[in-house]
């Protein structure tokens, strides 16, 4: 079992939830999608415009993977609770350059995005309340994921910021068939699903900032003691002085102006990105 208990973790509750943010050729199956080329370091990015559904659900987001790759493995980006916005899409675009196919989860339907506090606060709570509400949005975008030719689809991963952070997680607890589920600063408090023996089939990995005042230590002892007494494959790497959104460098400004306690670490955020890297490659 992996195991770090260098820690400190982000929880977010529901009844906190007001309180709190977070800050070329279509190679696809599905023809509704359009693409775009990017070059980076001689590498060429291909980037979609995906939109799907579930039942009268209509969702957008977007992807990017390496031209000409295939028998990709998967990753799913689950974005903060702003939205797929553009610093989602950044890290989507990163994923691609290290060789996945990766795209973002429209949680939310209809690419709806927010810009304050409240609003996104008004859009994620649902998701806290009804983890099937949640499995079923999430696992729209993974089937979406699933039919495009490049990927592989014995091999995906799902990663969570913030809001998307706990998502993850909670797909975890719910048993799906993931390999590995990585939280940057996301809720640990698995509210209607707690993790139980043998129900978590993916590995996983927790990235926290140790000055996070959204999560009060009961919150860390609890998620620790869920997925001891479960027997679940972890690893949890708390950052000394990073606080909650750390990754993000629109956090600083984000909590200056909404008057909230999130600021972005440049050192918490290299270290956490260069975990995420092992922890993928290990799992794929």
């Amino acid at each position: 079992m992996m195991k770090s208990f260098k820690i400190a973790c982000f929880s977010l509750s529901i009844i906190a939830l007001p309180l709190l943010s977070c800050n070329g050729n279509n190679n696809s199956k599905n023809e509704s999608d359009s693409d775009a080329m990017s070059t980076t370091d001689s590498t060429v990015i291909t980037e979609l415009a995906v939109d799907y559904s579930a039942g009268d659900q209509t969702f957008k987001s977007y992807a990017a993977y390496k031209e000409g790759g295939e028998n990709l493995p998967v990753v799913l980006v689950v974005p903060e609770w702003w939205g797929v916005n553009d610093y989602t899409r950044s890290r989507v675009k990163q994923l691609a350059e290290l060789g996945y196919f990766a795209m973002a989860v429209d949680m939310y339907g209809d690419g709806k995005t927010a810009d304050d506090p409240a609003t996104a606060g008004e859009l994620a709570t649902p998701f806290y309340k009804d983890a099937q509400l949640a499995r079923k949005h999430f696992e729209a975008a993974l089937e979406k994921a699933k039919s495009f030719n490049q990927v592989d689809s014995s091999k995906i991963a799902a990663i969570g910021y913030c809001f998307g952070g706990s998502m993850v997680l909670n797909m975890a607890r719910l048993g799906l068939d993931l390999k590995g589920v990585v939280s940057f600063h996301g809720g640990l408090n698995g509210g209607l699903t707690p993790a139980q023996k043998g129900s978590i089939k993916a590995a996983l990995l927790v990235l926290h900032g140790e000055a996070d005042s959204m999560v009060p230590e009961e919150e860390v002892k609890a998620f620790k003691k869920e997925m001891d007494e479960a027997e679940v494959n972890y690893k949890f790497i708390g950052y000394p002085g990073a606080k909650h959104a750390f990754t993000n460098p629109n956090a600083t400004a984000v909590g200056q102006k909404h008057n909230i306690d999130v600021a972005y670490d440049e050192t918490a955020d290299k270290a956490s990105w260069e975990e995420l890297v092992s922890f993928l490659s290990s799992v794929f």
